[in-house]
Parts: C-alpha cells; structure tokens; sequence
C-alpha cells in the first residue's frame, strides 16, 4: 500500500491549489498517494488537474476583501471571529478524516488548523514576515506561533539573497525547522511562437477580481494587438467568448495556460506569490495591479519595480497607457534550482 498524504491549499484565489499541483506530482512520482483537501475553487481547480485523485472538501474560511482596499484590515479583524471557528472545523475535519483514511502526513499551504500530532505536518508558506502595515509584529507574530505548531514549514524561495520573496520569506530567526525548497511553479518554459501580443491573469477573492475585470476590459477595447483575457473564474465548463481582438476564457487548466503564457509576450497580473514564480519560471515580461490593502501583493510589486524587473501601478491608476513602461524593465528570470523530493518527503 502506498503512503497517503493528506495535500490542504488554503482557498484564496487559486495561488496556493496552483503552487500545491508540482508537490502533488512529486509525491505520486515519489510513490506517494496524495489525498486533496480544500473548498471552493482551490478544490476544484485541483480537482480539474487530479481527476483520479481522492478529493475531500474542507470547511470554507469565506474570506472576502472590502470593496475598498483600506478597509481591507478593517473588514479582517470582524472577520477574525468567523475565521477562527473555520480553523477550529477544519481541526475537526482533519481529525475525521484521519479516523477513516490511513494518512501517512499532511502537506498544508496556509490552512492553519490542517494539522495532526499524529502524523508528521508540514506548513508551505512564503510570509514568515506577515505584512500588515503597523501591526505587521503582531500579525507575524500570530502566524510564527502557528507554523510553530507544525513539524517543519518549507518555504517556496531560495534562502539567499538573491530571492523572489523578499523579507517575506526570509526571518532572522523562527523556532521551527526551516527548508528553502525553492521556487514553486507547475509550469515549463518552452521555445514557443508567439501568438499573443498580450495575456491578461486574473484571481482571487471578490469584489476585487471582478473590479479588475471590469477595469482591464475596458481599457483593453482600444489595444489594437491579440489578446488573451482568463477571469479565473472556475465552472463545471470552460467557456470562451472570442471578439476581433480577443479570447475571454472563464479559466484554463494548467497545459492549456502554460501554453498561452509561454505564447504571448506580455502578461498582466495580479503580484500573487505563485503568479510571481510562475513567470520567473516562464522568463516573462509582465505588468503588475495588486490587489487593493493587500500589503504583501504591494510589497512584491514595489520590490520587483524598484529592481527594474516589472512595472505596477494601483488598480484605480491603471490605464492603457501604462503599458508603454514595459520596454524599460527586465522581466522576470527563472533559478536554476532542482527540488530534492527524495529528501523533502522523507519526513513520512
């Protein structure tokens, strides 16, 4: 029998399921069983990949931005009450499933409450600094205290100074063993023809995705090149809605986005973490629109400027025009950084 391994991205857009799916593939490659649990479109999204696989729906956390990105803290704080009860059903959930599946260890990507003192537990994480503005001590602080919980915490960066984190990923000090496993990313670059002058990737928790939409199609009416536009909106069907100019598609899986991305010379995104990796990982000239209050997306995309690799702007700055800065700017480049695997699971 193989070892199964309970594999929790935490549901927040699709950047943590989309991370997970290169960890999922070096279990089964490493002769491992993984078992997927999340809710919502992170399920799904890993559902659509591992049709095969066991899929188990955890507790939702409903995490929901503010329509206005300063109230953002504001909004999570009341929120914190509900928060906590999903962690707690998710702790109950996790004991379930630990009664009725022979699960060998848990991989959990920000799902705070996936855990067990009865099989080996990893947390994924690239914040071991938790930026909150002026409580980003206390913020990081509560975050630390619970990977401490864990029995290691791997960390999707590299540990020295040339890195795509920042002082995100990188603490003086944290009381729990530590592995830079490096940049994760499902994707493979390719010598591809270039088809598309330009690729829009949008995710993540309403109402913002949908004001960027609404934003971005917009502005896009008078851009005279091809375009791919994806929503990230995941449904039981793909759909594709083709004008003059441009391709709107609901979602992509993961072949058919590489694909597209490896064939369209400019992308605009949000600076999600694993949106980051991927387009290292592609060698990709990109434009970046944070997610409104969401200090570490505004911290990326100010670093990733600041070292003359992707311009970005605020969402309600956004224009056209704004374009014309790519050419300045290097893109993003991949590492040259091979994942022992053997070494990495041999914890269970």
């Amino acid at each position: 029998m193989k070892k199964q391994i309970l594999v929790a991205p935490l549901n927040w857009g699709l950047g943590h399921a989309a991370r997970c799916i290169p960890i999922i593939k070096a279990l089964i490659m490493e002769g491992f069983m993984p078992v997927i649990a999340s809710d919502g479109v992170a399920l799904t999204l890993l559902q659509k990949e591992f049709p095969n696989l066991l899929s188990i729906e955890l507790p939702s956390y409903n995490v929901t931005y503010a329509k206005n990105g300063k109230h953002l803290k504001i909004k999570l704080l009341k929120d914190s009450p509900k928060l906590l009860k999903a962690i707690n059903a998710e702790k109950q959930a996790v004991k379930s499933i630990l009664e009725h599946h022979d699960i060998a260890g848990i991989i959990s990507d920000n799902r705070l409450g996936v855990r067990s003192k009865k099989v080996p537990s990893v947390f994924i994480t690239h914040q071991l600094h938790v930026l909150s503005g002026s409580t980003t001590w206390l913020s990081t602080k509560i975050h630390q205290n619970i990977i401490k919980k864990f029995d290691a915490c791997w960390v999707p960066d590299m540990e020295g100074a040339i890195n795509l984190s920042g002082k995100l990923g990188h603490a003086t000090s944290i009381e729990i063993p530590t592995k830079y496993i490096g940049p994760l990313s499902r994707f493979t670059k390719t010598d591809s023809e270039i088809k598309n002058d330009l690729m829009v990737l949008i995710s993540g928790p309403e109402p913002q995705r949908t004001f960027l939409e609404e934003t971005l199609l917009r502005e896009l009416k008078d851009y005279t090149g091809k375009v791919i536009f994806v929503k990230g909106i995941m449904e039981n069907e793909q759909t594709i809605q083709v004008n003059e100019h441009m391709s709107v598609y609901n979602f992509m899986t993961s072949s058919l986005l590489e694909k597209s991305i490896n064939e369209s010379t400019l992308i605009i995104s949000r600076s999600g973490y694993t949106t980051v990796m991927d387009l290292a990982k592609l060698n990709k000239k990109a434009f970046f629109i944070p997610t409104p209050g969401q200090f570490e997306q505004e911290y990326l995309a100010k670093r990733l400027s600041k070292k003359n690799l992707v311009p970005s702007c605020k969402q309600d700055d956004f224009t056209l025009k704004k374009l014309d800065e790519i050419p300045a700017y290097n893109g993003l480049k991949s590492f040259d950084f091979e994942v022992d695997y053997k070494d990495l699971f041999s914890l269970f």
